[in-house]
């Protein structure tokens, strides 16, 4: 058994400092579990200073230049925390040609270029560990490939974005318009100064990508998963959803269909007695359904410091062991083994079948049911409940939402389009997906 395995850090931000803040302050209990001693050797960061309130050892060395770390014989294990899709990468894949372990939290990275990337580790011999990359510290990675590796999972649902949940909780708890709970979250740190990747659902969809390829053994073009953000939600959607008994939720759904797969992203409406009703603020959760197992849901810290630190540290623990093992891969990178591992059929999202939560702003005169019912009905779309908002007597807009039973979703988006040409709305009709059968 190897006696000593050294560990480099690439990328001093956030998630890298609480890494070896984990680390330093955890060292007596990691000591006590582990047959060999585990060492952080060097810390790579672009202005080769320690970060402020992490005081390292002059046993830690810090450079400026990741090559030296990457090219260091002794580092057993890189753990890439620089984020973004270029540097990163070319980082992972100059230590993989070297024969070094990677540890990574990137989902974008992997989301995008994974099948690459795993591949080369494969051919390469050499282990990835990036439980950080979803979810940050919900162990949903391992639980999928290793404690479901005998069954079959079928269904996923995820809230796998704290700053899309903080803020929908704030505009369900407080009333806050979408504006408000944003700069709320910014100023406690849940978001940051460009909101963008998180807001328009970029981020989530990265992570139910890996989720999705993970439980179903496929490749997953992340061009291929339909994706939609929250900013179009509005606190009329909150109010009248809660009256029909639902919440809404920015929502990673994965099933499989056949021999297809449905993946996408959008704030859904479910049910207020569902598990996933209840994950407030920043938290995540993951919801799985497996053949065997049912229900099962993880919930957690999706991000932050310490949480991701968690993570990373564990892959970084899980790799270790192996190497002291003389073992490599003891599970397979993706789950399933490579030569099973094809091509995933996407489902178009215009061909899902679900209920829907319309939502009109029309003209407040008699017969306006009436003539949107008639649309419904020639496309063969079924109305399960309805609610009016009280005339207006200056003759404006008044809420007017429906919900329906299940239809296409081709279907549907073709009778709002026909019903936007009547002149009867003032502004474009808003549909949400609807989720009952979690």
């Amino acid at each position: 058994m190897k006696k000593k395995i050294s560990f480099g850090v690439i990328g001093f931000g956030t998630v890298g400092s609480g890494v070896v803040k984990l680390y330093l302050d955890n060292l007596d209990e990691i000591k006590k579990k582990l047959p060999f001693d585990l060492r952080l050797k060097t810390i790579a960061e672009k202005t080769k200073t320690s970060k402020e309130g992490i005081k390292t050892p002059r046993s830690i060395k810090i450079t400026d230049d990741a090559y030296e770390l990457i090219n260091d014989p002794e580092i057993d294990i890189v753990v890439e925390l620089v984020g973004g899709k270029t540097f990163a990468k070319d980082f992972i894949i100059s230590a993989v040609k070297k024969g070094k372990h990677i540890v990574t939290a990137n989902k974008a990275l992997l989301a995008e270029a994974g099948d690459e990337i795993f591949g080369l580790c494969e051919k390469n011999g050499v282990e990835i560990g990036y439980e950080a990359s979803v979810a940050g510290v919900i162990p949903i990675i391992r639980s999928i490939k290793e404690s479901l590796a005998g069954d079959r999972v079928e269904n996923i649902y995820g809230i796998i974005n704290g700053t899309c949940n903080y803020i929908l909780t704030k505009m369900t708890e407080e009333g806050k318009d979408f504006d408000e709970a944003l700069k709320e979250a910014q100023k406690k740190g849940y978001a940051e100064a460009d909101p963008t990747l998180d807001i328009e659902g970029i981020d989530a969809g990265h992570k139910i990508a890996i989720l999705t390829s993970l439980s179903f053994g496929k490749k997953v073009d992340f061009k291929d998963i339909y994706i939609e953000g929250i900013t179009k939600v509005t606190n009329i959607d909150i109010k009248f959803a809660s009256q029909f008994g639902y919440v809404i939720k920015l929502l990673g759904i994965s099933k499989k269909q056949g021999d297809r797969i449905e993946v996408r992203l959008h704030p859904t409406l479910i049910p207020k007695t569902h598990p996933l009703a209840s994950v407030r603020m920043e938290y995540n959760a993951v919801f799985v359904k497996g053949y065997a197992s049912g229900s099962i849901l993880l919930y957690g810290k999706g991000a932050g410091m310490m949480p991701t630190a968690s993570a990373v540290l564990g892959d970084v623990i899980s790799i270790a062991r192996n190497i002291a093992n003389e073992t490599v891969a003891t599970v397979p990178i993706r789950g399933y083994i490579s030569k099973f591992i094809d091509k995933g059929d996407i489902l178009n999202v215009t061909d899902i079948v679900s209920k829907y939560f319309i939502r009109l702003m029309v003209v407040d005169k008699p017969g306006i049911l009436a003539k949107i019912s008639g649309i419904l009905g020639k496309k063969n779309i079924s109305i399960a409940s309805v609610i009016q908002e009280g005339r207006n007597d200056e003759g404006g807009a008044v809420p007017l939402v429906i919900i329906t039973h299940e239809t296409q979703e081709k279907k549907l988006r073709d009778a709002l389009k026909e019903i936007e040409k009547l002149n009867i709305t003032f502004d474009k009709p808003a549909f949400l997906r609807i989720e009952e059968s979690l």
